[in-house]
Parts: structure tokens; sequence; C-alpha cells
């Protein structure tokens, strides 16, 4: 009896899988956490931005804007993930939230003025997050 022995044997081929599946448990959590380091970034900007925006409002209207973002009043639109949350908004002060739903657990915030700390932010001007 003649035998080809073309293709590769059982043994070989779960050894590849075990290799495979280990590169992947590896490979995983790095992803997951560089996908939370984006979305921080994301929410960080975003505060920095709405920090210039409320300076700009407040300059031409003698108050910092209090309502709902995004909204005309304010020259301002934070990213299409991120949602942000004014709070103790006074003529003198303003806080604010940043938070990506369903995406991150994790809020950043910031404070001016009367704003008074919020959440983690604990420093005036300094954005914190969770």
């Amino acid at each position: 009896m003649c035998r080809n022995a073309k293709g590769f044997t059982l043994i070989e081929l779960l050894v590849v899988v075990v290799i495979i599946s280990i590169l992947a448990a590896i490979a995983i959590p790095k992803f997951v956490s560089t996908k939370e380091q984006a979305y921080l970034s994301n929410m960080k900007s975003d505060l920095r931005n709405l920090a210039t925006a409320q300076e700009a409002y407040s300059s031409d209207n003698g108050g910092y804007y209090n309502g709902p973002v995004p909204n005309a009043a304010l020259i301002y639109n934070p990213s299409a993930s991120v949602t942000i949350a004014l709070a103790n908004v006074t003529a003198t002060g303003w806080a604010a939230t940043a938070q990506v739903p369903g995406m991150t657990p994790r809020t950043c915030s910031i404070y001016f003025g009367t704003g008074g700390p919020l959440g983690p932010a604990t420093i005036e001007g300094r954005i914190a997050c969770t």
C-alpha cells in the first residue's frame, strides 16, 4: 500500500491553536486598554474646548453659559460620542462633566471659579478623571 503523507497531524494543528490563543489572550487586554485611553483623551479634549468656549461666552455676555450642550448660543460642539453636562453654573463660575455612555464607565470633570469641586476634579481648571 502506498500512503500519501500530505497535510498536518492533529497534534500540529492543536499546537497552532494553542499558540494563537496565547497571543490573543495577550493582545485583547492591550487593545481594550488602548481604547479606554482614547475615550479619556477625547473627554479631556472636549472639556478643554468647553473651557475656551465658556470664557469666550463670558467675555461676550458677562456671565457663563448655563444650558444644554450643544446649543447655538454656545459656540462649541462636543465629539460625537461624548456627553457634556454643565453644573453649578453662576455668573462667576461653572463646572462640567464629560462621559462616553455605553463605552466606558469613567468620567472626567473640570470646574472654574464658584463652580466648586465636581466629581474627581479637586483643583480649579485642572481636568480629572475617575
